[in-house]
């Protein structure tokens, strides 16, 4: 016990502690060795045969490939778009109604004219005139809120509250 107390003991005890921490701080290190490794073996596969540097540069080719996939799907989606844009603007965007008693005999408002334009104000105008013993249609060209031939008042008035967005007068 006496030899703890000389120079030679207490330089013994100083290494013998030192060796300890240094042991400890060789399991830390260790461990955390492990960890790492574990987490590399996460992002690099099982095998871990390609290195950290090879890894990000195929991630960074796959974000390009995948932008530039997004991008063209964007581009697609913008014609699509586009050509559907330009069908809606073909489809019915005005119409109206407007009924009428064209023989003023009393029979009830039973002839009718209807407006059916796009949005470049242009379509047909149908008009049903009715007669107790006959009936007739008649149908109209429009382009551009104007026709080729000449529009009855109610013709005229069923375009003109189509394109006003008016809504038909209630039936009387």
């Amino acid at each position: 016990m006496d030899d703890l107390t000389t120079t030679q003991g207490i330089v013994a005890l100083a290494a013998g502690g030192v060796a300890v921490v240094a042991l400890l701080l060789a399991v830390v290190v260790a461990v955390r060795l492990r960890r790492l490794r574990g987490a590399q073996r996460a992002v690099l596969g099982e095998h871990g045969q390609r290195d950290l540097v090879a890894h990000a540069s195929r991630l960074e080719g796959a974000f390009v490939d995948l932008r530039e996939w997004v991008e063209e799907t964007a581009r697609s989606l913008e014609q699509r778009m586009t050509a559907g844009e330009e069908r809606i603007d073909g489809c019915v965007t005005y119409r109206s109604l407007i009924r009428y008693d064209a023989y003023g005999e009393m029979s009830g408002r039973q002839s009718s004219s209807v407006a059916l334009l796009d949005s470049q104000r242009s379509g047909v105008v149908l008009s049903s005139i009715l007669h107790r013993d006959q009936a007739r249609v008649y149908v109209k060209q429009i382009h551009h809120g104007e026709s080729e031939l000449e529009l009855s008042p109610e013709e005229r008035e069923a375009i003109d509250r189509a394109l006003s967005g008016e809504p038909a007068a209630p039936a009387a």
